[in-house]
């Protein structure tokens, strides 16, 4: 799906230029005047609408040059801007209460009106909680929702990687302008999402990373979305942010338990405390979401036929969910070092268990 050129994009443009003037000074103007209207505006009529001198005085001389840039980056191939008056924007972003007047878009637009679940959490997780991004993420994509994250390290990274693992679509949206990449390690992600998704952001191009972009990135994420999942997060997380303007928005939040010894689960268990859904499965996901999509599927993960001896399966449930180590192993089984350190190479090597740093084991599945 393609959309339409929009003859007035160049003020749209041009008000994103101007320093100090944000969404909602931006909605204030366009109450009073068309776009093309309001850089000939009198001085008297912007003052009376309680803009400063100084941001009169700017909005009386735009940044023309900056806004050419913008158009050349919006003639290149896969290149887009949607403003808030076409038709083409997303309608369950418009419903926020700041909603960005422009979208940048780099890949697929047509994937902003697809049902969206959001996935976020931690940027520094466990690797179980990156595998479980990535099954969930997978899970998701396969019965034809979008994945839709932040392109940050960690969690985000690793559902837009599971939604491209099963050719689904995946959107990111950034904290910068699209022509460039933050963090910049994942610029090869980011060409991949573009192939089968699309990069999303409210600022123009040649936007550098700034840590107040960041929240402004996550009510876009929350906004897009029919649902979120927090798969880890710590409690004073920033993850935990884009949940609560999820429930702000009447998104439905859902959160991945986890031991009470486990940093990264804290903040997944306050939201659950405080009313999001507590997931184990993506099926959970679905019974509260299946309206939004059209496919007579039921997701039903592929179940494993056990390759394990009687002597693996009894040490595997002496392995808890949380911490343990091989030395508790010992003592609990009555088998020797050797033998439990055995055991263990098996049952990691078979996705049961993972190692930790510093020597313990956590069981998986």
């Amino acid at each position: 799906m393609e959309t339409s050129p929009n003859p007035n994009i160049k003020y749209w443009l041009a008000m994103l230029r101007i320093p100090g003037v944000g969404s909602q000074a931006i909605q204030r103007l366009l109450t009073h005047f068309a776009p093309e209207q309001v850089f000939s505006a009198s001085r008297a009529s912007l003052a009376g609408l309680g803009f400063s001198e100084k941001l009169i005085d700017a909005l009386q001389h735009p940044d023309w040059p900056r806004v050419e840039e913008d158009l050349i980056w919006l003639a290149q191939p896969g290149n887009y801007a949607i403003t808030l008056s076409d038709a083409y924007y997303p309608a369950q972003l418009k419903e926020i209460s700041n909603p960005p007047p422009v979208l940048f878009v780099k890949g697929n637009p047509a994937l902003l009106h697809t049902p969206q679940i959001a996935m976020v959490g931690s940027r520094n997780p466990s690797s179980v909680g990156i595998d479980i991004a990535i099954q969930f993420a997978q899970a998701i994509a396969e019965v034809g929702f979008t994945v839709t994250s932040g392109l940050a390290l960690g969690i985000d990274a690793a559902s837009h990687q599971g939604a491209l693992n099963v050719n689904g679509h995946t959107i990111a949206v950034a904290g910068t302008g699209l022509d460039r990449v933050y963090p910049a390690c994942h610029k090869q992600l980011a060409m991949q999402i573009v192939e089968r998704g699309a990069l999303v952001s409210e600022f123009p191009p040649g936007t550098t990373a700034k840590a107040n972009h960041f929240p402004r990135r996550n009510r876009i994420i929350s906004g897009l979305c029919v649902g979120l999942l927090v798969v880890e997060a710590a409690q004073q997380s920033g993850s935990l942010i884009t949940a609560r303007l999820a429930l702000e928005q009447n998104r439905e939040v859902f959160a991945i338990p986890g031991s009470i010894h486990n940093p990264l689960a804290r903040g997944c268990n306050a939201l659950i405390r405080q009313g999001a859904k507590l997931v184990e499965t993506a099926q959970d996901i679905f019974e509260e979401l299946g309206q939004y999509y059209q496919q007579d599927i039921i997701y039903q993960p592929e179940v494993e036929q056990t390759v394990l001896d009687l002597e693996q399966q009894n040490l595997l449930k002496l392995i808890p969910y949380s911490p343990t180590t091989v030395d508790t192993l010992v003592q609990e089984s009555g088998w020797s070092v050797e033998e439990v350190s055995s055991m263990l190479l098996v049952l990691e090597l078979q996705g049961y268990i993972t190692g930790l740093a510093g020597g313990g084991y956590l069981r998986v599945k």
